[in-house]
């Protein structure tokens, strides 16, 4: 009756108009597989250390130059709902280990892609995704077996025995720096790894990127890097007890508005002087604690300034409440929420305070003395912004790779191997399997070829000769030999201290299986009308005119 009279009925009838909705495998599933594929194509070119770089430009019209996965897919905006549940697992893994993005990405979308001739040929997406959990579950088992470093064949004081294990991590994000950058970031690291390693903090090793030199002209400081100046003409201090202020370092305001009542020039002369000693006793009061550097965290007044100028005293303006913060871990200090005379116990401690110029900038340098000191900074030197940018990034990496070793220090073969093993295997295993789930299980074992594959492909090696000359090698027994995309050839890349962390692998797989498996139990995407007028359109089409 209803449909007679032309109203909705049925789901029309119940969601508002302008919804969107889409069901059964063929429009929610192989539209939530094809953009998935879409994006992971993105991101592989970028895999290993002879990725391409991508240029983003996001939504405030900053640029990044950057090979690197979890930078990417972050500035990106993406619309679709099934692969932003990639995008989720991406970040996951930022957060869980530091590293590996790409390969989570490259793995789902692969994943994804082998499950949709699985969908045509008639198989249920829960068949499949209980093939994959279940290889999944298999695979990591596997894992386990090609693990070769120990935990206690690390020792964590060794800044060499440290640089190799980061090195892998390193090369894939920035070819050719790794000798240089992987014992830097290794003994800033090992500088200010605490005791119980399980506590290692990754804000504590900083990058300070100084546009000039050369990048083996980068070197470490024990302590913080601040890009100002200093206020006053006092310039280098030693052995300094530092005071900070988290407020102004300024004549003190009331907290309600208050009115004066001046009757002549003598009593505006007396109130002036009283503000002027109040100042002049605080500021005496902390010179006299011993104090030579004053932080301040807003304004220095230019009366309290004559007299720290007077009592000899350092001053530094520090406007980011991160980096006092830094500050104040460094030098043990407390950050005092009103300009007072501070008590001994908040003051901080520093070996060194000096201002200096580095490739034309003048910099704060606060040293301290390596027993002392929690936060270390790696003063990075290069030719462009973006460069230093895209270094930055790859520290990052090392540091988060650092922190994961901490957790787990066992090791796999890298450049592929360990993915090719893997796929051997699972594939013997699947066809020992009955029932439909073996299909899934073969297609799990194909997908995890990506890596190989890609690693070969962003070389501009052969790809079809390489992955079977790979495939015959690791039949033999070669399970070490993966793809030095480097030199364009098939290699044990053990023997260059080249490897993969167990953590970061096994990580990367169960968020990406995880992923795929979420995106295939799916079956119908009911997207409600959009709040606010009319969007201006951004770009051609849209995720759901595919």
């Amino acid at each position: 009756m209803a449909n007679t009279m032309g109203m909705p009925y049925g789901l029309q009838a119940m969601l508002k108009e302008g919804h969107k909705h889409f069901s059964g495998v063929e429009e929610a599933v192989m539209k939530s597989v094809e953009a998935c594929k879409a994006i992971s194509k993105c991101t592989r070119t970028s895999l290993g250390p002879t990725g391409l770089n991508k240029i983003i430009v996001n939504h405030l019209g900053k640029v990044y130059i950057t090979s690197d996965a979890g930078t990417i897919l972050q500035e990106l905006e993406v619309q679709h709902p099934a692969a932003k549940l990639l995008v989720h697992a991406v970040k996951a893994q930022q957060q869980e280990v530091g590293d590996g993005a790409n390969m989570v990405m490259s793995i789902a979308g692969e994943l994804l892609s082998k499950s949709e001739s699985l969908l045509r040929d008639g198989l249920h997406p829960t068949e499949v995704a209980e093939g994959y959990a279940k290889a999944a579950k298999n695979c990591l088992e596997y894992l386990e077996d090609l693990v070769e470093g120990d935990n206690k064949d690390l020792d964590f004081s060794n800044v060499s025995q440290v640089a190799d294990r980061l090195r892998g991590a390193l090369k894939s994000k920035q070819n050719g720096y790794e000798d240089t950058l992987a014992p830097l970031v290794a003994q800033a690291c090992v500088d200010v790894c605490p005791d119980n390693k399980q506590n290692f903090n990754v804000d504590n090793v900083r990058v300070s990127k100084l546009v000039g030199g050369f990048v083996d002209q980068s070197e470490i400081m024990q302590g913080i890097v601040v890009r100002r100046k200093c206020e006053g003409t006092v310039s280098c201090c030693e052995n300094a007890p530092v005071a900070v202020f988290s407020q102004g370092v300024d004549t003190s305001s009331t907290e309600t508005k208050g009115t004066v009542l001046i009757k002549s020039a003598q009593e505006l002369k007396d109130y002036h002087k009283s503000e002027e000693k109040e100042l002049e006793e605080i500021i005496k009061g902390i010179a006299d604690l011993g104090v030579k550097v004053v932080v301040s965290g807003q304004s220095i007044g230019e009366m309290a300034m004559h007299f720290i100028e007077r009592y000899r005293m350092m001053a530094i303006k520090i406007p980011s409440k991160f980096e006092l913060r830094r500050i104040c871990r460094a030098t043990g200090a407390q950050a005092i929420p009103k300009f007072i005379v501070p008590g001994k116990e908040q003051l901080g401690q520093a070996q060194r305070v000096e201002q200096v110029e580095i490739g034309g900038n003048q910099v704060m340098l606060i040293q301290q003395d390596r027993r002392v000191g929690k936060v270390a900074t790696i003063i990075l030197r290069g030719a462009t912004d973006h460069l230093m940018d895209d270094m930055e990034r790859a520290i990052d990496d090392g540091v988060n790779t650092f922190k994961a070793l901490c957790k787990d220090a066992r090791t796999v073969p890298g450049g592929g191997a360990t993915e090719m093993e893997l796929s051997k295997r699972l594939a013997e295993h699947g066809r020992k399997q009955t029932g439909l789930e073996q299909y899934a299980i073969q297609k799990f074992a194909e997908a995890l070829e990506v890596i190989p594959l890609t690693l070969a492909e962003n070389a501009g090696m052969n790809t079809t000769d390489t992955l079977a000359t790979l495939r015959a090698q690791h039949a033999q027994g070669n399970s070490r030999l993966g793809v030095d995309s480097v030199k364009g050839e098939l290699s044990d890349l053990t023997q260059q201290h080249i490897s993969d962390l167990f953590y970061t692998k096994y990580w990367a797989i169960k968020f990406a299986a995880d992923a795929v498996n979420t995106v295939l139990r799916v079956d119908q995407i009911i997207m409600a009308k959009q709040a606010g007028g009319p969007k201006k359109p951004q770009g051609q089409g849209h995720w759901d005119d595919q």
